[in-house]
C-alpha cells in the first residue's frame, strides 16, 4: 500500500508536465420518441448550464463539438415533447461519447406552459420518495469507494453502518425488504458475500463503470416490480461505443478491474468488465480475522435487429471466498472471538438475462427472460481444526427462471398505460448438518431436502396529467400467487393496489401523496426448512405472504432549476410477518448475520409498523457546490408476542429503531480537480443484553460460539450514536488520445468508534483453553471484553480510459 501511495504521489508532479493541451471533447447521439422508437427530428440538442449545443438532423442523429471535459448532461427539447435533461455521462479525450437520449410526448403545447429542464424529474407513478443518483456522484462519493450501496447511505430513511456491511434497512423496514433490477432484469443478489435470505454483504457486484443512473425508491413503488416492501433499486447501463472498443483499467480501494466497451457486429454494441479484489490484504493489514476475495464479471450486448425492434443480453456473476487468518500472531479478544464463531465459506452466484422490446406506433412491447443463481457452502470446525468435530455443514442453493411481460401504450386521451403479467419457476436445496441450543435442550439439525415451484403475477398501471399538466393521477394494482402451498395458491389474496398524485400549487411548490398495499413471499430459507424427517416445517405452519400498508404524504419547494427541497412522513403497518417459534421474535429483526438467516421454525404472526419525517435537501450548484444534506426521524416497532405466540397491544422497538439519521455530502469542482466531504450521523441502535446463565453453559456455548441474548429483555437497552467524517480528492488529467483519474479517498478521518455492547465471552487459561467454573460444573466462568467498531481507513486508486 505505501508503494502504491508513493506511485500516485509521483504522478500527481510528474503527469501535469505530460498533460496534452486538449481539453475538449466531442458528444453525438440520437434522439427517438419513447413510446415507438422513431427519431425526433431537428430536436434542439445543448450541453446543460453552457450555449454550446446544436440540432438534431431529420433523422434525430446530433454531433456537438468543443465540450467541456468531465461529467456533462445534454438538455433536449422539441415541439410536443417534454423537454428532458438527460443522465449524466462522461465526456474525456479518449474517444468521442454517445448518448442516446429518448423523448416523451407532452400532453400541452409549449404556448400553454413553460417547460423547464430538471435534473430531479419524478413520474406520475411515482411523484415522491424517489431519488435519482446520477453517475458523477456515485463516482465522486467521498467515502463510497465506487459503490452504490454505500452511495445510497446518504439518502433520507437510508440506515448507516459502522461496520464492512452493505445491509439495506430503509424507512425502519428489515433487511429482507428490497428488490434490484439491472436493465429491467431482476437482481436477486447485490452484494458480494450476500447474506443468503437478506440483502447484506460486503461489496456490491455491479460495476458502476457501466451505470448510467440509479433510480432509488423508498415507497410509491410501480406495478410491474413486485415482491418487495421496503425499497427499489433500478441500475440503467450504458450501451457500448458504435465506434471502437475502449478500455478503463481500475485499480480502487478494495479491487483492481479492466472494463471494455465497443461494437460487436453491424448492429451489436458490448460491454464487459471482470474485477478481482485485494480485500484479504487490505483485512490483514488492518488486523480483521477474516480474509476475503472476490471477483466478478458483468456483460451486456444490445443489438437493433431492425427500426422496430431491439434485444439486449445481459449476464453478472460473482465467486467469493472467505477463509479465516488463523496465522494470527497474537490476536486480541476481539479477534479470537471472531475467529471462534466465523465460519469459512465459498459462495458463487449469476444472472442470466435477455430483453426484447418492440416498438408499434404509440406502443412496445417488452419482454424479460432471466435466470439467476447462489450457491452457499459453509463449514464450521471446533476451534478451526479439521481434526476436531464440525459444528456447522451447510450447503444450499437456489435458482429462478423468469419471464415477463409488459406492454406501454400512450391512448389518445394522453393516459399512460402499463400492464403484463410474470411467470416464474424456483428450485431451492438445502443440506444442513448444526447443532442448536434452544428452549433449554441441544437439538441436532440434520436435513436434506430440495424443493420446486411456480410463481405468478399480474400487473397494471394508468397514469394521467390534467388541468395542464398541474395535476398528475396514477393508479396501479397487481396479484401474486405461487404453488408452494394451496393457501398461497389463490393472487386474489394478494390483491395489491396503489395511488399516487401530485398537484402544483406553483411553480415551485408541490404537494405530494401516495398509499399502497404490497405483499413479499418469505425467503427461501424459510420456507426450506425441515426437521429430522424431512418435513417442511413452515409449510406445514401455514407460512403466508408478508404484507405491508403503506401512506405517504409531502410537499416539494424547488427554489430554483437546480435545487430541490423536499419534506415527506410516511406511515406503515407490517402483519403475516415470520414470527421464530425458538425466540418468539419478528424475523425482520434479523437479517445481517454473516451466510444465510431465516432458516429456521416460524409462523406468520407477526405485527409491526414504520413511520416518521425525511427532510431532504439537494442542489446541483450552491456557489459552485454540489451538496445534499437529508434527517430523518422515525420509529420502528413491533408487537410484542405472549406466551402463545400471539401478538400483543405492547409494541417494542424493532433492531432498527435508530430514531435519528442525518447525513451532509458535499462536492466541489476546482479546475482539474474534484473535491467532496460527507458525514454521517446515527442514534443509537436497540440491543438486547445477554443471557449470561444460558451463555455459561458449556453445551450451550461450544454449540454456537457466541453469546446468547435475553429475549425477555428484548431490544430494552440502546447502544451509542454512531458518527463518521470521509474525505476524498480526485485529480483529472486529459491527453491526446487517453485520460487518467487519480484519488484519495479517507473514511472515518478522525477515527471515531462507535461503543457497541461488551462482548459475554468465557474466560481463558494460558493455554488458551476455556476455564470451567469450579462452583458449577457445567458452565464455564465468563467475561465481558470491549466491542468497539470504527477505524480510520485510508485508500488511493487509480482509473486510466483509452
Amino acid at each position: 500500500m505505501k508503494a502504491v501511495i508513493r506511485f500516485i504521489l509521483a504522478l500527481l508532479f510528474l503527469v501535469p508536465v505530460m498533460a496534452h493541451a486538449q481539453q475538449k471533447g466531442i458528444v453525438k447521439g440520437r434522439i427517438f420518441d419513447s413510446k415507438n422508437n422513431e427519431p425526433v427530428p431537428f430536436a434542439n440538442v445543448v450541453i446543460w448550464k453552457t450555449t454550446i449545443g446544436t440540432a438534431a438532423d431529420e433523422n434525430g442523429y446530433f454531433r456537438i463539438e468543443n465540450v467541456p471535459l468531465g461529467f456533462n448532461r445534454l438538455e433536449v427539447s422539441s415541439v410536443g415533447y417534454n423537454t428532458k435533461l438527460s443522465e449524466e455521462f462522461m465526456v474525456n479525450t479518449a474517444s468521442e461519447r454517445t448518448v442516446n437520449v429518448e423523448l416523451e410526448e407532452s400532453s400541452v403545447s409549449l404556448e400553454q406552459v413553460t417547460v423547464k429542464a430538471d435534473p430531479f424529474r419524478k413520474t406520475a407513478v411515482s411523484p415522491m420518495s424517489l431519488q435519482r443518483i446520477g453517475i458523477a456522484e456515485i463516482e465522486k462519493n467521498p467515502g463510497g469507494n465506487r459503490d452504490i450501496s454505500k452511495v445510497l447511505q446518504s439518502m433520507p430513511g437510508v440506515l448507516s453502518s459502522p461496520a464492512f456491511r452493505n445491509d439495506f434497512i430503509v424507512r425502519g423496514g428489515g433487511p429482507s425488504e428490497n428488490r434490484f433490477y439491472l436493465d429491467d432484469v431482476e437482481l436477486p443478489n447485490l452484494n458480494h458475500f450476500a447474506t443468503q435470505g437478506a440483502s447484506g454483504g460486503v461489496v456490491s457486484i455491479v460495476n458502476i463503470d457501466f451505470v448510467k443512473e440509479v433510480s432509488f425508491y423508498s415507497g410509491a413503488f410501480p406495478a410491474d416490480r413486485g415482491n418487495l416492501m421496503s425499497s427499489l433499486l433500478d441500475f440503467k447501463q450504458i450501451s457500448g461505443n458504435p465506434d471502437k472498443i475502449k478500455v478503463r483499467g481500475t485499480l480502487g480501494a478494495t479491487d483492481f478491474g479492466v472494463s471494455l466497451d465497443g461494437p460487436l457486429a453491424p448492429k451489436t454494441t458490448f460491454i464487459m468488465s471482470a474485477r478481482r479484489s485485494y480485500l484479504k490484504f487490505l483485512f490483514d493489514m488492518i488486523g480483521l480475522p477474516f480474509l476475503p476475495v472476490y471477483n466478478d464479471v458483468q456483460f451486456k450486448t444490445t443489438t437493433n435487429l431492425s427500426p422496430k425492434s431491439e434485444l439486449t443480453i445481459l449476464g453478472i456473476g460473482a465467486y467469493d471466498v472467505n477463509n479465516l487468518n488463523k496465522n494470527m500472531k497474537d490476536p486480541d479478544d476481539d479477534q479470537k472471538y471472531l475467529l471462534d464463531y466465523l465460519p469459512e465459506s465459498v459462495q458463487w452466484s449469476y444472472t442470466l438475462g435477455a430483453t426484447y422490446k418492440y416498438y408499434g406506433k404509440h406502443w412496445n412491447h417488452l419482454f424479460v427472460l432471466s435466470r439467476s443463481t447462489l450457491q452457499n457452502e459453509i463449514e464450521k470446525y471446533s476451534r478451526n481444526d479439521k481434526s476436531q468435530p464440525k459444528l456447522v455443514d451447510y450447503t444450499s442453493g437456489e435458482t429462478e427462471n423468469k419471464f415477463r411481460f409488459e406492454h406501454n401504450r400512450l391512448t389518445r386521451q394522453n393516459v399512460k398505460l402499463n400492464f403484463g403479467a410474470g411467470i416464474e419457476y424456483a428450485t431451492y436445496k438445502n443440506k444442513t448438518q448444526r447443532e442448536l441450543y434452544t428452549r433449554g435442550e441441544l437439538q441436532n439439525i440434520r436435513y436434506d431436502r430440495n424443493f420446486e415451484f411456480f410463481k405468478w403475477s399480474l400487473f397494471g398501471q394508468a397514469s394521467k396529467s390534467f388541468f395542464l399538466e398541474r395535476l398528475s393521477l396514477s393508479f396501479g394494482a397487481r396479484v401474486d400467487g405461487n404453488s408452494y402451498t394451496s393457501g398461497m395458491s389463490n393472487p386474489l389474496k394478494q390483491f395489491s393496489p396503489r395511488l399516487s398524485l401530485s398537484y402544483s400549487l406553483t411553480p415551485e411548490w408541490f404537494v405530494n401523496a401516495s398509499t399502497g398495499r404490497y405483499y413479499q413471499l418469505p425467503s427461501y430459507t424459510t420456507m426450506g426448512y425441515a426437521d429430522e424427517n424431512g418435513e417442511f416445517v413452515n409449510k406445514r405452519n401455514g407460512v403466508k405472504y408478508i404484507a405491508t400498508n403503506q401512506y405517504a404524504a409531502g410537499i416539494e419547494y424547488r427554489p430554483g432549476t437546480r435545487t430541490q427541497i423536499t419534506l415527506e412522513g410516511f406511515y406503515k403497518t407490517y402483519d403475516k410477518y415470520p414470527v421464530s417459534l425458538a425466540d418468539s421474535i419478528v424475523l425482520a429483526n434479523k437479517g445481517t448475520d454473516y451466510v444465510a438467516v431465516g432458516d429456521e421454525p416460524v409462523k406468520s404472526l407477526g405485527e409491526g409498523r414504520a413511520y416518521g419525517v425525511e427532510l431532504m435537501i439537494r442542489t446541483q450548484e450552491f456557489f459552485g457546490i454540489v451538496a445534499s444534506a437529508a434527517y430523518t426521524y422515525f420509529y420502528s416497532e413491533f408487537k410484542q408476542m405472549d406466551h402463545n405466540l400471539r401478538p400483543t397491544s405492547k409494541y417494542i422497538p424493532s433492531s432498527w429503531d435508530n430514531r435519528h439519521i442525518f447525513s451532509l455530502t458535499a462536492t466541489r469542482k476546482l479546475g482539474l480537480w474534484d473535491v467532496g466531504m460527507k458525514w454521517r450521523y446515527t442514534n443509537g441502535a436497540p440491543f438486547t443484553p445477554y443471557d449470561r446463565e444460558t451463555s455459561s453453559l458449556i453445551v450451550a456455548w461450544d454449540a454456537k460460539k457466541q453469546p446468547y441474548l435475553d429475549y425477555s429483555r428484548f431490544n430494552s437497552e440502546r447502544a451509542s450514536s454512531f458518527h463518521q467524517l470521509d474525505i476524498r480528492v480526485d485529480r483529472s488529467f486529459y491527453f491526446k488520445k487517453w485520460s487518467l483519474i487519480l484519488y484519495a479517498d479517507i473514511q472515518n478521518i478522525y477515527n471515531h468508534k462507535t461503543k457497541s455492547p461488551d462482548l459475554l465471552v468465557p474466560e481463558e487459561d494460558a493455554n488458551g483453553s476455556y476455564r470451567v467454573d469450579p462452583d458449577r460444573p457445567g458452565h464455564y466462568l465468563m467475561r465481558y471484553i470491549k466491542n468497539d467498531t470504527g477505524t480510520l481507513l485510508p485508500s488511493v486508486g487509480i482509473i486510466v480510459d483509452f
